[in-house]
């Protein structure tokens, strides 16, 4: 399928000349087969791993629609898990950003109920959330869907492995018979068949491969003791060094382990697992983004819907129990055309998971030799973060922390990378070399006005 670009199809002005700025100049598959449909109005199911742009499609069909002279919730995006929520959110932003007034909330638990009941007196036109707190808001009279226009479940397949299906049901209830649904899924179970066909009205169905190719991705599979796998997993960090790695784990208690582990070995690695609280995930997570943390040690669960940049290599820890599992472990690297590295570790007892990673991807699986350990030379991240006590609560923008950093020319503005700004908070990468000038002129100079403390984080 040769690629469209987004100007071949009827959106807003607003929105095309902001897709240009971002430079989404071409539709992927995902995009081209579905847009169309939500355009004209119709259900939708539509089946795409991540990586596929599905987010861009379903957030194009549902800006296209809003009106934002008519202050309440006019799309609701269900998502299983607050990080897949909260980047969902973020790309909605990005792609509103031509559009005057627009206003996306996010509602996940493990947040303060509180501010959550505040902002929503305030209203909102979109709704992103998990399916136990927005239930939660329905049940208090917090959230009200009665004049609901787009219901999307992002990630429905994970949704239900999660056993959000009573939750989803009891969300659909309270939601207009006129409304589109769309619904997007890794893959296409009975179970997901069954909801669509109690929630849908004729739905357009269409299936899309992710955006990488298996040929994009060169695998590895080394057999290990169970003695030596975290030592494995230091030495093949070492003859790789990647700017970004996740290395994956079957337990929390292993991620714990090995987090610990590779930080004995000067490598600068952070955990991702359930028992986080939110602060703690999004100061993981921020540190990986904003490479300042090369590795980050996950769990299957904790992992799903983030949608990692850049990632040059992914470790299997362990063989993951099922092989569709594997497919999508690895198929966070060697995206949109890039090359990418995936390994494996395994002892014996383990051969027997490898016949499934064969029948799925259609190979043959050699085991190698682990490579030599490398020979010493420093393997630091290429950015550091600083924390800033400051945050949207204090009306900062991401513009006001670039600005105090560069306006007494000690910094450059290439020396500066991402800034997230959260409610009480702001987290920005610089150039590790110039940490130590940043964290001067940050707590030397002001913030929009104001002083604040700054502090690098280990």
């Amino acid at each position: 399928m040769s690629q469209q670009p987004f100007s071949q199809i009827a959106l807003k002005p607003e929105l095309l000349r902001n897709l240009e700025s971002l430079e989404y100049h071409y539709m992927t598959p995902i995009q081209q087969d579905s847009l169309p449909v939500i355009l004209d109005g119709r259900d939708l199911i539509a089946q795409g791993k991540t990586g596929s742009g599905k987010t861009a499609a379903f957030g194009l069909g549902v800006l296209q629609a809003l009106d934002t002279s008519r202050f309440h919730v006019q799309s609701l995006v269900l998502c299983p898990t607050r990080e897949l929520a909260d980047q969902v959110a973020q790309e909605l932003r990005r792609l509103a950003r031509q559009i005057p007034n627009v206003k996306v909330l996010t509602l996940c638990g493990g947040m303060p109920l509180g501010p959550q009941i505040g902002s929503l007196e305030h209203g909102a036109h979109i709704v992103v959330g998990t399916p136990g707190r927005i239930e939660e808001h329905l049940r208090k009279g917090t959230l009200r869907l009665d004049r609901l226009q787009h219901l999307v479940l992002d990630e429905a397949d994970r949704m239900l492995e999660m056993g959000f299906q009573e939750a989803v049901d009891a969300i659909v209830a309270t939601t207009p018979s006129s409304r589109q649904t769309l619904l997007f899924s890794a893959t296409y179970p009975q179970e997901i068949a069954a909801i669509a066909s109690r929630i849908m009205r004729e739905p357009a169905r269409i299936e899309v491969e992710a955006l990488h190719q298996n040929t994009s991705i060169v695998q590895h599979f080394h057999e290990v003791t169970d003695d030596a796998r975290d030592e494995a997993v230091t030495r093949l960090l070492y003859r790789y060094r990647p700017v970004s790695a996740v290395v994956f784990c079957n337990t929390k208690q292993e991620v714990r382990d090995l987090e610990q582990r590779l930080q004995a070995d000067g490598i600068a690695a952070v955990a991702l697992h359930g028992d986080l609280d939110q602060r703690q995930r999004d100061q993981t997570l921020v540190r990986f983004a904003n490479q300042s943390a090369s590795v980050l040690v996950a769990t299957d669960v904790a992992a799903r819907g983030l949608d990692i940049e850049g990632l040059d290599l992914v470790i299997n820890h362990r063989p993951s129990k099922e092989a569709q599992v594997h497919v999508h472990r690895i198929g966070r690297t060697g995206r949109a055309g890039q090359s990418g590295i995936a390994i494996t570790l395994f002892n014996e007892r383990e051969r027997f998971k490898l016949a499934g990673v064969e029948a799925r991807m259609d190979m043959i699986i050699t085991d190698e030799p682990l490579p030599q350990p490398s020979q010493g030379g420093d393997y630091r991240p290429p950015m550091a973060t600083l924390q800033l006590d400051v945050g949207k609560k204090q009306k900062i923008r991401p513009g006001d922390v670039l600005g105090a950093l560069t306006k007494g020319g000690d910094l450059a503005g290439d020396q500066v990378g991402k800034i997230r700004v959260f409610d009480f908070c702001t987290y920005v990468a610089v150039s590790r070399p110039a940490a130590r000038d940043a964290v001067r002129v940050l707590s030397q100079g002001k913030v929009k006005g104001r002083s604040c403390r700054v502090r690098q984080l280990r």
